[in-house]
């Protein structure tokens, strides 16, 4: 008898590439698993024109697959970890984080005008990018940029960059690999220049709670580093009640040391939206105590004047 596994995603190319790469994994660790693909489609992939500031930030790309989750209809859904809010409904759980792509973010620029680095773009070169975390770092960086809003997928970004004569758009350097298009990157941003999303580069196994013959599916494409890492960072996004309204960036990693006395070293962002102010911190902690790292971290950044920023965006978000 065939054991079933459905897993539900969402229909963009990225989406599908990664739900099926976990599919591919799964039949690999368990020989007479036969997984199964539904595509379900999302606030965020309906609504394509408006801003994602503008949209809310409550599960915008996982609620109807969580839905699913939910009733029975898919026994696991696979979502960009960067796409996940920072409260699991109740009745479902991430089981499984796993390890991480490039975490860096990438610059991908017009083909007739290619810049190698940041320090490249004109003066007033219009870059496009629907992140309110990326616009923020960069006009920290470049304040001379303007900033233009887009969205679609990948291909489309891409696309509109050629179309609408921008300098470029920035993207994540995973999406683009897991896709094959790594060498559509012009070059990669430090993390001094920007920090990535919560999550990024990782994939979030989300699964109905206490679901055992799931979690022991999923066990061996967990991975503890990322997994920790993303503990951290997802505990400084709920601290700070944060969300794709307001500008705010974390990046965890382990440092090398022996397994017993490992830590954890996490930075963050938090800027307003036209970079004039913001907020950059980093902090160290055990590793076995993500979630108090996080949350520590995000007490220094209120304390720093972060929560005088996030007042701000959030009033400006209100009144748009």
């Amino acid at each position: 008898m065939t054991d079933r596994l459905r897993i539900g995603s969402r229909g963009s190319a990225l989406a599908l590439v990664q739900s099926r790469w976990v599919g591919d994994r799964l039949e690999e660790f368990h020989p007479g698993l036969e997984v199964e693909i539904d595509v379900i489609q999302t606030k965020g992939d309906k609504l394509l024109d408006a801003p994602l500031a503008k949209l809310g930030d409550k599960g915008l790309f996982v609620k109807e697959i969580e839905e699913a989750l939910r009733d029975g209809r898919v026994d696991l859904a696979v979502h960009s970890a960067k796409d996940m809010p920072t409260e699991t409904p109740p009745g479902l759980e991430i089981a499984a984080f796993t390890a991480r792509e490039d975490v860096r973010d990438v610059f991908v620029a017009h083909p007739h005008a290619p810049a190698r680095r940041l320090d490249e773009l004109a003066r007033g070169a219009v870059v496009g990018t629907s992140s309110l975390r990326r616009r923020s770092q960069l006009l920290s960086l470049r304040p001379d940029l303007e900033v233009v809003d887009i969205r679609g997928n990948v291909e489309t970004r891409m696309r509109k960059v050629e179309e609408q004569e921008m300098a470029g758009t920035i993207l994540a350097a995973a999406g683009l690999a897991r896709l094959g298009r790594a060498g559509a990157a012009a070059f990669a941003f430090s993390f001094d220049e920007l920090l990535p999303a919560v999550g990024q580069g990782s994939l979030a196994l989300e699964a109905r709670s206490g679901d055992q013959r799931v979690g022991a599916l999923l066990a061996p494409l967990t991975d503890d580093a990322a997994t920790l890492a993303v503990r951290a960072e997802r505990a400084l996004m709920r601290a700070l009640q944060g969300g794709c309204q307001v500008p705010i960036a974390g990046y965890g990693e382990l440092v090398a040391g022996a397994l017993a006395a490992r830590e954890l070293r996490l930075r963050a962002f938090v800027g307003a939206l036209d970079g004039r102010e913001a907020v950059r911190l980093e902090a160290a902690g055990p590793a076995g105590a993500p979630e108090a790292l996080g949350e520590r971290l995000a007490g220094d950044l209120l304390a720093a004047g972060a929560d005088r920023i996030l007042a701000v965006v959030r009033a400006q978000a209100a009144g748009a």
